[in-house]
């Protein structure tokens, strides 16, 4: 604010001096204007040869002389000196229009003295007309206005800083409230929102996005919390079967059958590589999408290679005879089909249909919000006892469990739908969750149809 009424007392200031000058200008030529009239009048009256005398002039702050080209009067107004002229000959031009500033003493006015020069009679009897005017009331008036403006000046310049600061203090008290706001926040470890203030400026629109930005945060940041919880507490469970395996087998010592014990801590093992492997690509996609090297991919292909894991039954393969392309990363697709392939064996009663079909048609999104264009329809249909439907959104969370028959008692750590919504989201495509056979005595299935986007055959001309 102090640099700010700086800036306005140095433009008053110039402004001040601009002023002064101007008018000491218009003033001036106010005064030159006036003689030059005069002046003109009685070069007239010369060359008529009917000057009069004394000479008529206007106000008595005014003389006026009729010199020849020798330096002799001729002709004076009354109270001009009718002997010695107003302006020394040597400092006139003959023949030209001259101002000139002279003294006061030798005119017999006060304080300086405007003389204009005007030539007159003939050339044989060439005279010069001096008209002299005194600028006593020019600088008078200039030093009124400059008493006024050295005495308003200050003046000025402190309401000026009296409206600044308080116009800067109410424009920067919601500014001040924000700060507040964001110092409480920060001592209650994120927890809250910013004032928002009433006005519908540039400051409440700031606060309005500051909470939008803390939402989100603190959003990411329970999120965060959350994440960290599950993911201690499943690689909890997998550390604490291989130290109870390890301190029941160094107890019983040479009883112990080390065969069992092995398969026990292989598995345990094997279950807590999935799920640090997990943990680190869900840390991966959080971070958002690297740069991938993506390419068609013929699905038929593709769902044969990962139907090829499993024995058949329970895993079928139902792909056209044509080929289906689409594009993407193959290992992303690959590792997307292979969780839902696990996922319904694991909860399948007899037989899991793993099927592509031709394009699903243009707007076709599976209630996943995909735009409108062609895409492929990867189905995964199992018999088990399917998803209620108020659980379907809810099983494509992270550490989702369900207390129902689906529930994943053999070392699922309730990540991997939760990495297939990722990654088709990725692929940009869309998934969902139906009921495979709503009529079916051993529980309703669970069909996943997954939405590919479609490519043209890359292979046809």
């Amino acid at each position: 604010m102090a640099v700010g009424v700086l800036g306005v007392s140095g433009g008053l200031a110039i402004g001040g001096l601009v002023l002064l000058a101007v008018l000491g200008w218009a003033l001036q030529r106010a005064v030159d204007t006036e003689a030059f009239q005069t002046a003109d009048a009685v070069a007239l009256l010369a060359a008529e040869e009917v000057l009069p005398d004394p000479l008529p002039v206007a106000g008595g702050q005014v003389r006026v002389q009729v010199i020849d080209a020798a330096g002799r009067v001729r002709a004076a107004s009354i109270d001009a000196d009718r002997l010695v002229p107003m302006v020394s000959p040597k400092r006139i031009d003959a023949g030209a229009r001259q101002r000139l500033t002279v003294s006061g003493e030798r005119v017999g006015l006060a304080g300086p003295v405007r003389v204009v020069a005007v030539p007159a009679g003939t050339a044989a009897d060439p005279r010069t007309v001096l008209v002299a005017r005194s600028l006593a009331d020019v600088r008078h008036s200039a030093h009124v206005v400059r008493t006024i403006l050295l005495v308003s000046f200050p003046l000025l310049v402190a309401v000026l800083a009296a409206v600044a600061w308080r116009v800067v203090g109410a424009t920067l008290r919601p500014v001040e409230a924000l700060r507040r706001g964001a110092e409480e926040i920060t001592g209650r470890d994120g927890a809250g929102r910013l004032p928002v203030p009433a006005s519908q400026d540039e400051i409440h629109r700031l606060a309005v996005t500051l909470n939008g930005m803390l939402g989100r945060l603190e959003s990411a940041r329970d999120r965060q919390r959350a994440f960290v919880a599950d993911a201690a507490h499943e690689l909890r469970s997998p550390l604490t079967n291989i130290r109870t395996e390890l301190e029941v087998a160094r107890r019983l010592a040479g009883r112990t059958d080390w065969t069992a014990v092995s398969a026990n801590l292989l598995v345990d093992t094997e279950r807590l590589g999935r799920l640090v492997d997990d943990l680190l690509l869900l840390a991966r996609l959080d971070e958002g999408p690297p740069a991938r090297v993506t390419g068609p991919v013929e699905l038929g292909t593709l769902l044969a290679a990962v139907a090829a894991r499993y024995p058949s039954p329970p895993v079928r393969l139902v792909v056209p005879a044509v080929p289906l392309w689409t594009e993407g990363d193959p290992d992303e697709l690959r590792r997307i089909l292979t969780n839902l392939v696990d996922n319904a064996v694991r909860h399948a009663h007899g037989e899991v249909v793993l099927a592509v079909g031709p394009p699903a048609g243009r707007g076709e999104s599976a209630g996943s919000g995909v735009g409108a264009t062609a895409y492929h329809l990867v189905t995964v249909t199992d018999d088990g006892p399917g998803v209620p439907a108020a659980d379907r959104e809810r099983v494509f969370g992270r550490f989702t469990r369900l207390d129902d028959a689906r529930a994943r008692d053999d070392g699922g750590a309730g990540l991997g739908l939760a990495i297939v919504r990722e990654l088709v989201r990725r692929a940009g495509g869309g998934i969902d969750l139906t009921d495979a056979d709503p009529g079916r005595a051993g529980g309703p299935g669970l069909r996943v149809r997954l939405l590919l986007p479609a490519l043209p055959d890359p292979e046809r001309p």
